[in-house]
């Protein structure tokens, strides 16, 4: 009995893995919906041009699949990380099989399995509890210090009192300016405890006005611009809070690309997401994008912690305290970050004004 084409092409629009083929020149032959959807592209608009217009430049996948239809032989790779040319990389575990039909040349078929969600919900789940575990800790050791502190500097201005020479006095002055130094530093690395007075906001006028300060400040080479999404509501937050956390993301983007270089302020609406454990019905996505040299591996996972920066002179105060006020709105700050692209990406969860 003949297999009926139609049905194995009925069966794999659906299907929930993405569904490839290629044939021996690697142009793009089909794609199922799952498929659409995870290249966020139609067959229509691909059908027949090379798989590399699907992905970066510097993307060795193409290699890897002239490798195997040279060879014959399959492979697999779990969690692989793929670039797609659009700047967007998402992670896979990737199956390549080679075909051979009876008088026709020999294709290849590629299944992908979208492994993102995940992982990244493994990750949040991680950032949010090492952001509640470090302030903890902080909490704890600014009581340990703050005590011994205003002893020091009450004792230092008794003694400032007792001492008849103005000289002798200056060596009090430095105690007690030193302790307070300490005890500013502390205060800064606890962040804001006030609670968010929330209130229906737009996202994207705290964004322009975040932007206008930046600008008058930023060298003359450095370009910012924006790609808005116009649908995301007003979100329900804190006003100054926010404009705090923005401006922290953006002052770090434009102090990495230096004297020249490029920041774009990016805003999508996300439906049915979810943030650690928590669905949202919408999040707003709000990215700082920068073309700078990018953030070491060494630290990359460490840099929302207190005291750890990328940058010379840095306090390590800012994103700490940028991750921290996000938190405290049931959002989430993350990076992602090569040479030449880093993306600071800010969930916010989105309340309507009739939920």
């Amino acid at each position: 009995m003949t297999p009926d084409p139609h049905l194995h092409r009925h069966l794999m629009d659906h299907l929930t893995t993405a569904v490839l083929t290629v044939d021996e020149g690697l142009r793009l032959e089909f794609m199922n919906p799952a498929a659409e959807m995870l290249m966020e592209i139609s067959l229509n608009r691909i059908r027949g041009l090379p798989i590399r217009e699907l992905l970066r430049e510097d993307e060795p996948l193409v290699d890897s699949l002239r490798q195997s239809l040279d060879t014959g032989h399959p492979f697999t790779e779990r969690e692989r990380v793929l670039a797609l040319h659009y700047d967007r990389e998402i992670t896979v575990d990737l199956t390549v099989s080679p075909i051979s039909d009876p008088g026709l040349p020999q294709r290849l078929l590629i299944e992908l399995i979208q492994v993102d969600r995940q992982l990244r919900i493994t990750r949040e789940e991680q950032l949010i509890n090492q952001q509640s575990a470090t302030r903890a800790l902080l909490r704890g050791l600014a009581h340990e210090i703050k005590n011994p502190l205003g002893g020091l500097r009450g004792a230092a201005q008794l003694l400032e009192l007792e001492l008849p020479e103005a000289e002798l006095r200056e060596y009090t002055r430095i105690i007690i300016g030193e302790a307070d130094r300490l005890q500013n530093l502390v205060n800064r690395m606890l962040g804001p405890n006030n609670l968010p007075r929330r209130q229906h906001i737009n996202i994207h006028k705290a964004l322009e006005h975040v932007r206008g300060l930046v600008a008058a400040e930023a060298p003359a080479g450095v370009r910012m611009d924006t790609d808005y999404d116009p649908s995301i509501p007003e979100v329900n937050a804190d006003q100054d809070m926010l404009i705090q956390s923005i401006l922290n993301l953006v002052r770090n983007a434009v102090q990495a690309v230096g004297e020249q270089g490029h920041v774009r302020l990016r805003t999508r609406v996300l439906r049915q997401y979810t943030i650690g454990q928590v669905r949202h019905k919408l999040v707003a996505l709000v990215q700082v994008i920068d073309d700078g040299p990018g953030i070491s591996e060494e630290i990359r996972e460490r840099i929302f912690f207190p005291m750890v920066s990328h940058r010379d002179g840095g306090t390590g105060l800012g994103l700490s305290i940028a991750q921290s006020l996000i938190n405290q709105h049931g959002g989430l700050i993350e990076c992602t970050s090569r040479p030449g692209r880093t993306v600071f990406s800010m969930l916010l969860p989105v309340e309507l004004k009739d939920d």
